[in-house]
């Protein structure tokens, strides 16, 4: 049976909490400039991810690595200002705020205030927990993303499905209870085994996209 969406004029950290609780469908789109914005927030979205993909898409970078946090800021604003009921979540690009927490808070401090977004997007489980929390205490929200990694693609080697093998997915199932228990208001899975996503979203009481 269908559970029937309930309309939000602006979608809110709170109103994506109450969707999960009540079972409702969540859509998630990318955007990076004021046209794009437009049209996926005009097609009733209720999220749009401003990527550090933008690197790839937009700059023609072989990675999301070369994208800089000024850069990530000018695509943020402009989609900001073309959005009227969409959440805008912006990515921390790569060096933001691997490794200090203080530098995490303070990198996120400036997307807030300089593009306008809603919130902000880290990639990894409990290796960055410390600048997680940091930026919560700012009253920021935050997104977690876990399974593909694109940041680590060096590690990796390859944008293949992570997290096929146990070790690997239990890992995972790990670090998605800490980013719910530290305060995270969704989180992102990629290119991760659609059991394993289920599973994952039966556990955590928060969104569950990908």
């Amino acid at each position: 049976m269908s559970i029937a969406k309930k309309q939000y004029k602006r979608i809110t950290v709170k109103s994506l909490i109450e969707m999960k609780a009540n079972g409702e469908k969540i859509a998630m789109l990318t955007a990076y400039d004021y046209t794009m914005a437009k049209i996926v927030d005009h097609a009733g979205i209720d999220i749009i991810l401003v990527g550090d993909s933008a690197s790839n898409v937009m700059a023609g970078h072989e990675t999301t690595l070369p994208i800089t946090l000024d850069q990530m800021i000018y695509h943020a604003s402009s989609v900001v200002r073309a959005i009227d009921r969409c959440l805008v979540v912006v990515d921390l690009p790569f060096g933001s705020y691997q490794g200090n927490s203080r530098k995490a808070l303070n990198s996120a401090i400036k997307i807030m205030k300089e593009s306008g977004g809603h919130a902000v997007k880290l990639e990894g489980g409990s290796e960055i927990s410390e600048s997680i929390s940091r930026i919560l205490t700012a009253g920021i929200p935050v997104m977690g993303h876990l399974g593909l990694t694109p940041q680590s693609i060096y590690k990796f080697g390859t944008y293949t499905v992570r997290a096929k093998e146990e070790e690997e997915a239990n890992k995972l199932i790990e670090d998605a209870l800490l980013l719910e228990k530290l305060g995270c208001f969704a989180l992102v899975l990629e290119k991760v085994p659609a059991a394993l996503a289920e599973k994952v979203a039966k556990k955590i009481s928060i969104p569950v996209i990908g």
